[in-house]
């Protein structure tokens, strides 16, 4: 299984791998994060002496108004100039915020966002925007994130397996940015989206021994629907495919592969949904590129996603099928608190509670030792999400 990710202290994306093991919280002004830095290196086992510090990330102050940026001030001229990759993020999700909250309203047909805008006193906030309970929505969530921080050293260099220095490096400050998508609609045949996309940076500065600057990309965007329309699920692999294939022909089936086996519910033997793409650690390519390839992955959500929802939102199903979609919904529930380290680290850390569980639907069903009937279309989707399938 690919390494997981957690959330930030607001829990709007993910930004640090985790391992499966945390230290326990402590009471602070911080929420605190162990991460694994480097996608080279295996994940950062935070039972280790070198580990057992954390990241530092500053609570949340609500805000009435939104910023023009969240960035800092005290950033460097180059950093807060509209050219750099951090401001150019910071406006990509945030137009992105923008034009999928605008589609999932237009599609509501009179539904609206509940809106919240929080800051932080060392720098950063974010937008976390919610329709709940609409004509067409059960619970629509999209947030974006600005996150500043500061990591020990020793995590630095554990995570980064870096070689002994007799030069020892001071707090390695970082910077990160992101949007998280939950979309779950009312209809059962009309299918949940989730998306998420996010940039990070350390931020020593250059002379610092030991703490070289770095960044990457990650993110990905899937579907999972209760019931298999084809068409509908070769449509959303196509758009993800024509994202993917503007950049290189390898990422559409490197990233549906690595998506299939991060929703891995392993207590089920079965993946929460049908997949997409998924990507973290990102360094490896030109950074233009892969700026440019989460602004495109970003700006295919609305055509990959809402062609759908127009063709399911309105068709007539009974009892069975929304108690089959309860079902569905509640393994995301599972996999959410269970497999998803950001979400149950966010739980022991006292994040930001209300952005943690923004991702959970309004109802879920449990039944005991369900069975769908063999042949049904019910069995279908299961049979998909335990045999993941080349879609195009």
């Amino acid at each position: 299984m690919p390494p997981a990710t957690a959330l930030s202290a607001s829990s709007s994306f993910t930004i640090f791998s985790l391992s499966s093991s945390t230290t326990k919280s402590r009471p602070t002004n911080f929420t605190q994060f162990p991460f694994r830095f480097s996608p080279k290196n295996p994940t950062l086992n935070m039972t280790s002496s070198t580990a057992r510090s954390a990241v530092s990330i500053e609570r949340e102050v609500p805000e009435t108004e939104r910023p023009h940026t969240f960035l800092r001030e005290s950033d460097d001229k180059e950093e807060l100039s509209t050219s750099s990759v951090r401001a150019r993020f910071e406006k990509m999700i945030r137009d992105a915020q923008d034009s999928v909250c605008q589609a999932i309203e237009a599609v509501d047909g009179g539904g609206k966002f509940k809106e919240d805008v929080w800051s932080r006193p060392g720098g950063g906030g974010g937008i976390s925007r919610v329709l709940q309970d609409g004509a067409v929505w059960e619970k629509a969530g999209v947030n974006v994130s600005v996150v500043y921080g500061v990591m020990p050293p020793e995590a630095y260099r554990a995570a980064k397996a870096a070689a002994a220095t007799d030069q020892k490096a001071g707090p390695i400050p970082f910077f990160a940015a992101g949007i998280s998508s939950v979309l779950h609609p009312k209809n059962p045949f009309a299918p949940t989206l989730h998306f998420n996309y996010r940039y990070f940076e350390t931020d020593a500065p250059k002379d610092t021994p030991g703490a070289p600057r770095q960044w990457w990309f990650g993110g990905g965007t899937d579907l999972t629907p209760a019931y298999i329309f084809e068409e509908d699920v070769k449509h959303f692999h196509s758009i993800q495919k024509k994202a993917c294939d503007k950049f290189d022909p390898t990422f559409y089936p490197r990233f549906k592969k690595w998506c299939d086996d991060y929703f891995y519910i392993k207590h089920r033997n079965e993946r929460r949904g049908l997949g997409g793409i998924f990507f973290d650690d990102l360094n490896d390519y030109d950074q233009e590129m892969l700026l440019s390839f989460a602004t495109e992955c970003a700006n295919s959500v609305v055509p990959a996603y809402i062609p759908i929802i127009e063709k399911r939102k309105d068709m007539s199903f009974t009892e069975q099928n929304k108690a089959w979609q309860q079902l569905r919904r509640g393994r995301y529930v599972e996999f959410n608190l269970v497999y998803d380290r950001g979400t149950t680290f966010g739980l022991k850390t006292g994040g930001r509670i209300e952005s943690i569980l923004v991702s959970l639907p309004l109802s879920a069903r449990w039944e005991y030792d369900h069975k769908p009937e063999e042949g049904s279309e019910e069995w279908k989707l299961l049979d998909a999400c335990i045999n993941p399938k080349e879609w195009i």
